[in-house]
């Protein structure tokens, strides 16, 4: 294939589909927009509906012989230096799930970075594999985790050489970045396979200035949400493959698995679209981002009572190996609030949604979209935040563990206290007892609470405490957390 980066070729093709009025006996049933409810029309547009077509016998012909899908994939699979690229609609959830079973096998053992998503919990769930939890480097004066270092997955390696390869998050939600090229040095010495869950990360090919980006450090797999910090819709994401360590079909075969039939083209165009964006323009519209993050951290950091955290704060010794300035997150805990109640002040009185809050932060997510418009609005809500204050400072304390106390015995397998029969029992009673569900925290999606684990009293308190202050626990069987799901005993 020649590579030519001016073309979209989804796009093309759904232009092609328009122009040569086809008409499909197929589904979508709303036969472009024919059928939709007028009201919904009017709230999204005739366009949703005209680019919403099959993606064989429709997009492409019924055997996919103009090659629409393979031809984008190959394109992004140059952008950003990988072998093979594969598009996903169902988000990187399904990618990163698709790439754990690739890599190890039911019973066997991968190592785990314990800061990951709880996608990469589900799919231990949905693989049986034996997670090897590397421990992150955790901020106990910040209260916050950065990714694994180098040495603990040597350590992890050599406590458990039969684990299958290993699995890292870089960077995090919050901007931090693993040593990626010496993790996959550590993981190749041996022969294993390195996944890096990168979906905050799918700028990083782009501008040299941010953090490695996982192909050019070495990774086997990674994997990227194009809707978190590029262009695509909602759910579009992909993941690449380099190297030998891993067949593309076995990798293609265990996304097929667990993908949709019904892929919805309209995210396929969105990441065709996004990519070429981003070789045609993506250093200069990044390098855009990057002065207007610098301006308006250095504004916020002016705020009485808030703080930007910087390099400064998350790299260095024992703490993180690179850092992504885009998400700007803010320590508020000088106002004397939680991050909680002041994303619901600025919904409410401003607007304004935030990306995280915890207890004690709040963070503003800048991408090549933002520009000193929507800066100077969100400036704008946070002075009135810090000028309001005082009003928000009975907000209800958060009892965050130590480090040492949020780690819990991994008593049995994911999978096993997961599919286990269960029971219900208060709070108090659940101490000590094996967790037969996932409780996590949302936003970031980092489970506090995972199933298999010995459940304890600080990490039970640390959830009742957010709840009370406005945590979200979307993933618990009760939400409030009056009960809590528990392997039955005999």
């Amino acid at each position: 294939m020649v590579i030519n980066h001016a073309e979209a070729p989804v796009l093309e093709a759904l232009a092609a589909y328009q122009n040569a009025d086809e008409l499909a006996f197929t589904p979508p049933g709303h036969k472009r927009a024919r059928g939709a409810d007028p009201r919904a029309r009017a709230v999204l547009g005739d366009a949703v509906f005209f680019g919403d077509v099959l993606a064989n016998g429709g997009l492409d012909d019924r055997l996919a012989r103009n090659q629409v899908l393979v031809r984008a994939e190959q394109l992004m699979a140059d952008a950003v230096h990988a072998d093979h690229t594969f598009f996903s609609t169902c988000g990187s959830s399904l990618s990163v799930k698709a790439a754990m079973l690739t890599v190890a096998c039911p019973g066997h053992k991968l190592l785990v970075g314990r800061d990951a998503h709880k996608s990469v919990v589900a799919g231990l769930i949905l693989s049986g594999v034996a997670p090897v939890w590397v421990e992150p480097r955790w901020d106990a004066e910040r209260s916050i985790a950065h990714p694994p270092s180098t040495e603990a997955y040597e350590k992890a390696f050599e406590e458990h050489p039969d684990a299958d390869g290993a699995l890292v998050t870089s960077p995090t939600p919050y901007g931090a970045a693993a040593d990626l090229a010496g993790i996959a040095e550590v993981c190749h010495r041996r022969g294993k396979p390195l996944v890096v869950d990168e979906a905050w990360g799918a700028h990083l090919p782009f501008h040299t200035d941010l953090p490695a980006w996982a192909m050019d450090a070495g990774a086997d797999i990674c994997v990227t949400s194009i809707h978190k910090m590029g262009s695509g819709l909602e759910q579009g994401s992909v993941f690449h493959l380099q190297g030998d360590l891993i067949d593309p079909a076995e990798l293609a075969s265990r996304a097929d698995l667990l993908d949709t039939t019904s892929p919805n083209v309209l995210i396929y165009a969105g990441i065709d679209a996004w990519r070429r964006q981003m070789v045609q323009h993506g250093h200069d519209l990044i390098g855009g981002a990057l002065k207007l993050a610098a301006r308006t951290r250095e504004a916020i950091e002016a705020i009485d009572g808030m703080h930007v955290h910087d390099e400064a704060d998350f790299c260095g010794p024992g703490l993180a190996s690179g850092f992504d300035p885009l998400p700007v997150v803010i320590d508020i805990s000088a106002l004397g609030t939680t991050g909680y109640r002041a994303a619901d002040w600025l919904r409410e009185h401003h607007h304004i949604d935030g990306h995280l809050f915890d207890h004690r932060r709040i963070s503003a997510q800048l991408t090549h979209a933002d520009d000193e418009q929507t800066t100077d609005r969100l400036l704008t809500a946070l002075r009135d935040l810090a000028g309001h204050a005082s009003e928000l400072h009975d907000a209800p304390r958060v009892a965050v563990p130590s480090p040492a106390e949020l780690r819990m015995e991994q008593a049995d397998l994911p999978r096993d206290a997961y599919f286990a029969r269960h029971e219900k029992v208060a709070p108090r009673d659940a101490v000590g007892r094996v967790a037969a569900e996932m409780i996590t925290p949302y936003p970031p999606g980092i489970p506090a609470v995972l199933p298999g684990e010995r459940l304890t009293e600080p990490v039970l308190e640390y959830l009742l405490t957010g709840v009370e202050a406005g945590m979200f626990l979307p993933d618990a069987a009760d939400q409030r957390l009056g009960t809590v799901r528990v392997v039955a005993e005999d």
